[in-house]
């Protein structure tokens, strides 16, 4: 078979004068969000789209950035990350998942970072000179979607509900690791709900930004979130990730809330647990990374909704490789499939009846230098197409099956996980 044509892109940035409001400038039905306190980008319209699918999804999603990023014509005076020609990507979670994994480019894409802000228009033509004011461009590009976000009626997530195939698949993990057959199962359950087609899906994702300002909010492709766990950041030669296993929900009393933390720090479960999870992203990393260095001690990382037992590494890769490449080899963490690997990720296939699809696979963005950042895709939900006036809405949560787990104490704890996305799509 002939290979496929290479499309041409055409990237040009300008600077703003100063930092905007990002969720104005993205789609309200569609939104491409990426944003952390003072860092982010937004992105509008697609000037390039590319899918992919199967167990080498991954990797070929970056040998296809590769020819797209080396055949672009890329006018970026500033060469911050995020500048310059950018994607959009969200990745399903299992190799024989139904839904597929892409990569977005945006046609228009506004960022900051810190005091320095910026606005990048794409195109598969030649594009040109832009207005000397880059405010009046971005007047220009993005008027009719220069607006707050507006309507919303939401929908109720029944999170607390009993919920006995979930039950089923613990106590199913639970007999499997007693068997020998694993260490550890993540198992996840699913809600569901809907909203109204004309909703403004940046309003949640305002909620989620605002609230969780320890986690990057994100949108591609209808995956919303604000997860807290960093799969790789690579930017400047230096590569970093944060690893989360082990939660405890948080308390509204104070010292109830820190004894929480204090018994969380102390449990030798959820320090197995959390051992296992920073190993996984340790032998993954080693090849393909050099001076590799982790958090002495899992430290407790604080959140709105929970606490966690979290681990930062830190590298410098050793080789020529992009963030898809190190998020192929990483994906999937023993923090959202267990130990061993493929046991758990089959086991998980056997006692979930549903499809993940991009719950707890990677979402992030890549630039055209490989430069880039990707989390675990959790405290999210999937916004399905419009249908009768209505779009689907699944969350998801989930957590680590080990040695002695009770499966009412789980329950409870994706209760707490599912907080996020169910405040974010409340009427």
């Amino acid at each position: 078979m002939p290979a496929a044509p290479i499309t041409h892109l055409h990237a040009v940035t300008r600077p703003l004068e100063r930092p905007v409001e990002l969720l104005r400038y993205t789609d309200a039905e569609s939104p491409l969000v990426w944003t952390r306190g003072d860092r982010g980008c937004a992105g509008s319209g697609e000037a390039m789209r590319l899918e992919f699918s199967g167990e080498d999804r991954f990797t070929a999603a970056a040998a296809a950035w590769r020819g797209v990023a080396e055949h672009a014509v890329v006018d970026d005076p500033i060469r911050l990350p995020g500048t310059g020609l950018i994607a959009f990507g969200t990745f399903a979670f299992d190799d024989r998942s139904a839904a597929s994994s892409v990569l977005i480019v945006p046609e228009v894409v506004v960022s900051h970072h810190g005091d320095a802000a910026w606005v990048t228009r794409i195109s598969t033509e030649p594009i040109l000179e832009p207005p000397a004011s880059a405010e009046s461009w971005l007047r220009e590009l993005l008027t009719p979607r220069n607006s707050a976000p507006e309507r919303w009626t939401g929908t109720v997530l029944d999170t607390d509900a009993i919920d006995a195939e979930y039950l089923a698949g613990v106590e199913g993990a639970t007999q499997l690791i007693a068997d020998g057959h694993a260490e550890k199962i993540v198992i996840a359950r699913q809600v569901t709900g809907s909203i109204d087609a004309a909703d403004d899906l940046r309003v949640p994702l305002s909620r989620l930004a605002e609230s969780y300002t320890d986690c990057w909010t994100y949108a591609v492709d209808g995956m919303i979130g604000a997860s807290p766990e960093t799969l790789v950041r690579q930017s400047g030669g230096t590569i970093s990730a944060r690893v989360l296993a082990g939660t405890r929900g948080r308390r509204a009393d104070r010292a109830s809330d820190l004894r929480e933390r204090d018994e969380l720090l102390a449990n030798q479960k959820e320090q197995h647990e959390h051992a296992f999870a920073v190993q996984s992203v340790v032998t993954a990393l080693a090849p393909h990374v050099r001076d590799l260095h982790t958090s002495v001690e899992p430290f407790a990382l604080e959140l709105p909704n929970v606490w966690h037992l979290a681990t930062d590494l830190r590298a410098v890769p050793a080789e020529d490789r992009t963030c898809l490449d190190l998020v192929a080899v990483l994906h999937p963490t023993a923090a959202v499939a267990g130990t061993p690997t493929r046991e758990a990720v089959e086991a998980i296939a056997r006692l979930e009846p549903f499809d993940r699809q991009r719950y707890a696979g990677a979402t992030g963005w890549i630039g055209a230098h490989g430069d880039g950042e990707w989390v675990i895709a959790l405290r999210g939900a999937q916004i399905g197409a419009t249908r009768d006036g209505r779009r689907t809405v699944t969350a998801y949560a989930g957590g680590g099956i080990v040695a002695g787990s009770d499966s009412r104490h789980e329950l409870r704890e994706t209760v707490s996980k599912f907080t996020p996305i169910a405040e974010a799509l409340a009427p």
